[in-house]
């Protein structure tokens, strides 16, 4: 590991102020920047611990919205009935994504901000081709043993997996990532985490000294009647194979889908909105066939690169499954 410096900062303008210096991180859980920097992903030459900053771990219910503070634990936010209540996939995600340890320790800021799984990534020792890690360097994924890769939103210079779960619920239901720096700023989910392209060393469009101090979500019918799967190779402290984060309401009839929201994780480069899909099951009767047939639209596009093809074919099963629960579909 790098030596470091560190700070801890007394309040959210220093912070800021502080991290807007060269080679510097926040720390708060530590749950990803730890072990990056002792496997020496992350070398910062400065770490400001947020742990204490006041007002960022609030978890508030509204009757319009959901708001989350930066640093409240996911354990917290899991169990906190009000969340339960209103949205079950928020709960549902956090408790899934981790053991219980992890979650008491983790924030929420920081499960956004956490980084691929890729064993490439994480081992530069013995990688040093990783385009995320050193750009321009190639992609040893691409090549190597990729089970665990992206087949959605993959490029030829990054195929690495985005990790988690709880940012998977969030894009399904149209969240706000709250941000801090020399203005203040609202940053839709979706647009938070960035296709690889040819700069997948560049995940958010975070500026130096910018900190995430909260989320909202807005309430909805189809939130409140939401459910997510978790589809992993065993049945705990795995990440998954493909997951799926849904929400449907139903007109007055009780049959027919007025608003259904759709979102996977495990399969794709970022959280992955599937939005054609919800578009084809609007208005449509709530029934199997008809899940199965919008499901499997659901990986359009998508590109296998050898060990991960078994996702393709998962991805569908996984969102017609997690529909039909939330849609109470034997």
């Amino acid at each position: 590991m790098r030596p470091f410096d560190y700070l801890r900062a007394q309040d959210t303008a220093a912070a800021i102020a502080e991290a807007g210096k060269p080679e510097t991180k926040f720390l708060a859980g530590g749950i990803t920047l730890l072990d990056l920097m002792k496997l020496n992903v992350e070398r910062p030459a400065r770490v400001v611990d947020i742990t204490r900053l006041s007002g960022l771990d609030t978890i508030e219910v509204s009757a319009d919205v959901i708001r989350i503070g930066a640093l409240a634990k996911m354990s917290k936010v899991a169990d906190h009935a009000g969340v339960r209540e209103a949205a079950p996939v928020l709960s549902e995600s956090l408790w899934r994504a981790a053991s219980a340890q992890l979650r008491n320790m983790a924030s929420i800021g920081g499960n956004l901000m956490q980084r691929t799984r890729c064993t490439y990534f994480r081992d530069p020792g013995a990688y040093s081709n990783c385009n995320k890690r050193n750009p321009g360097s190639g992609c040893a994924a691409i090549e190597g043993i990729n089970r665990n890769h992206a087949v959605l939103g993959t490029s030829d210079a990054c195929i690495a997996i985005y990790p988690g779960d709880f940012a998977v619920s969030l894009v399904a239901f149209d969240a706000d990532v709250l941000v801090r720096g020399t203005v203040a700023r609202r940053i839709p989910i979706d647009e938070f985490y960035l296709l690889p392209g040819q700069t997948p060393h560049l995940e958010h469009p975070l500026s130096p000294g910018e900190m995430i101090v909260g989320i909202e979500i807005p309430r909805s019918a189809a939130l409140k009647r939401s459910h997510y799967l978790k589809v992993r190779d065993r049945a705990s402290y795995e990440f998954a194979a493909a997951s799926a984060a849904v929400g449907i309401e139903m007109e007055a009839d009780g049959r027919t889908i007025r608003d259904v929201r759709i979102a996977v994780g495990g399969v794709a480069t970022k959280p992955w909105r599937l939005r054609a899909v919800e578009a084809s099951l609007k208005g449509k009767t709530l029934d199997e066939s008809t899940l199965r047939a919008a499901a499997a639209a659901a990986v359009e596009g998508a590109k296998s690169s050898g060990h991960n093809a078994f996702k393709i074919a998962l991805v569908p099963k996984v969102v017609a499954r997690a529909l039909m629960t939330v849609g109470d579909i034997s």
